[in-house]
């Protein structure tokens, strides 16, 4: 079977603009909104960065310990207020322990929606685990699709990770997880922080326990490298 020059082209240039995104996702997905939070007074408005999802975002170390002002959530505030003085922003977690993704997706227009996200992030794949896949991903797409529609930015979470799972294994179901979400934020041309990928590197080459404050919760330190790989989406005309 002869492939014609023209299909040939046409795959090639497919191929470059989806790399091209993948490139250039960080620079450019939230460039309005650190363009707003430059803006001084009386210019600047508020920005509602809203985190929605399970115990992880929900601040929760050793259960049943809250360390809410050192998880992710509002240590990526403290990080973007050392760059932005001038902004005025809120960290909104409406994330639930122990939840799944299909019990926020329900309660996503009364309970998310409503406090008006400029940024939404999704976390739930660790629970997401006891509904499987496909109903998984239902859900999800019903929140971004919500979210989308109310002219918010969404940045998709894949997990962090659990160490009764091998987290260098592609079998494992955090694993599946992990590439069923970085799929959707190709197909909706939405953030990506690859969580789940960071610490794979990191496991290559010291003991990933190090970052966790029980088998499926991270540490401080584990927060820490979260709330950095937010931060390059806020970050980077600045380095």
């Amino acid at each position: 079977m002869k492939i014609s020059l023209k299909v040939i082209v046409f795959i090639a240039f497919t191929i470059q603009s989806t790399y091209a995104q993948t490139d250039m996702g960080k620079m450019d997905y939230l460039r309005d909104v650190t363009s707003e939070l430059r803006k001084e007074w009386p210019n600047n408005k508020t920005i509602n960065l809203v985190f929605h999802g399970h115990s992880v975002p929900s601040g929760y170390f050793k259960t049943p310990n809250v360390n809410t002002l050192e998880a992710y959530p509002y240590v990526t505030l403290k990080n973007i207020k050392r760059v932005y003085t001038s902004a005025v922003v809120n960290v909104i977690t409406t994330s639930i322990g122990g939840e799944q993704s299909e019990q926020g997706e329900k309660r996503f227009t009364e309970e998310v929606l409503v406090h008006r996200p400029d940024v939404l992030f999704i976390d739930y794949a660790l629970n997401d685990r006891s509904i499987g896949l496909e109903r998984a991903k239902i859900a999800w797409e019903k929140m971004i699709l919500q979210a989308k529609a109310y002219g918010t930015k969404v940045i998709l979470m894949t997990p962090t990770p659990d160490v009764k799972e091998d987290i260098l294994s592609p079998k494992s179901e955090l694993s599946r997880h992990s590439r069923q979400i970085r799929d959707l934020a190709k197909k909706y041309e939405i953030g990506l922080v690859d969580s789940y990928r960071l610490f794979q590197k990191i496991a290559e080459k010291e003991d990933i326990k190090i970052y966790m404050a029980q088998s499926n919760h991270i540490n401080e330190k584990g927060h820490r490298v979260v709330a950095d790989a937010i931060f390059d989406f806020f970050s980077e005309d600045y380095k």
